[in-house]
């Protein structure tokens, strides 16, 4: 049985005030989240100070982006080793907002998988579609593109050193949810389509929801059988709706 991932992507969100009562509130209600991996991405300039914080902890450090670059004269941006020096696990590549806001492409993408796992980072490999592109009926096209950017350059066996989140584009942010059966089709295709190249990889890969999973709709969402966790957005910034999200994981 895969295990269940729950991760909270904080996006540019926190400060220093903020950012150690909303760890000391997931922590303090951990011993209730039985099965699922617990895991947080604050910003960067905050992952020292959350790493601190969840010293001791089973809660797993992530951050929400990296580059493809292991050093040099790149203004701004953070090497994968970088974040591995910081007791990062994960990092979050291929976000749709860092496709759809700053342009960034499917290859770009898979070169920043390639860094993360080389730096011995897991990533949580994002793949989705925008509202237009369900509209056209195209969604399966638009994530089997997405996909096989990185097993071109990579191979198939490297997802299996990877986490995978469908997001929804049209399900991030505005309050829409993906059906639970709308999910899981497409959690059933991504399996099926890295089953047709490797059995044991589409098994044991987690396949997380990632288009505003909540302390209301966790539960069901995480009864589809593909769906194996979730990248969690707003409600990650509040402790008791991410422990929610994390006991509705419970196995």
């Amino acid at each position: 049985m895969r295990q269940p991932l729950v991760a909270g992507n904080w996006k540019m969100n926190g400060s220093l005030d903020s950012v150690t009562p909303l760890v000391e509130g997931i922590k303090a209600g951990l011993d209730s989240v039985t099965t699922a991996e617990m895991a947080v991405c604050p910003p960067y300039v905050y992952i020292p100070t959350v790493a601190a914080l969840l010293a001791g902890t089973s809660i797993a450090l992530g951050a929400q982006d990296v580059n493809d670059q292991e050093s040099g004269a790149y203004t701004g941006e953070i090497a994968p080793n970088m974040l591995t020096d910081v007791g990062c696990k994960y990092a979050i590549v291929g976000h749709s907002e860092r496709r759809s806001i700053y342009g960034e492409s499917d290859a770009f993408t898979a070169s920043k998988f390639a860094a993360a796992r080389k730096a011995g980072l897991v990533p949580i490999l994002c793949v989705g579609e925008l509202l237009e592109e369900r509209e056209q009926g195209i969604t399966e096209q638009v994530v089997a593109r997405q996909l096989g950017a990185v097993i071109e350059l990579e191979g198939v066996a490297a997802l299996g050193d990877a986490v995978i989140a469908y997001e929804p584009v049209w399900a991030i942010g505005t309050g829409k949810t993906a059906t639970p059966d709308q999910a899981q089709e497409v959690h059933a295709f991504i399996r099926g389509k890295l089953a047709e190249l490797d059995a044991d990889v589409a098994a044991k890969v987690q396949i997380l929801y990632g288009g505003s999973m909540n302390a209301g709709n966790a539960a069901e969402l995480l009864s589809m059988a593909d769906i194996d966790g979730g990248l969690i957005g707003g409600a990650s910034l509040k402790p008791e709706d991410f422990l929610a999200i994390g006991i509705a994981a419970n196995r």
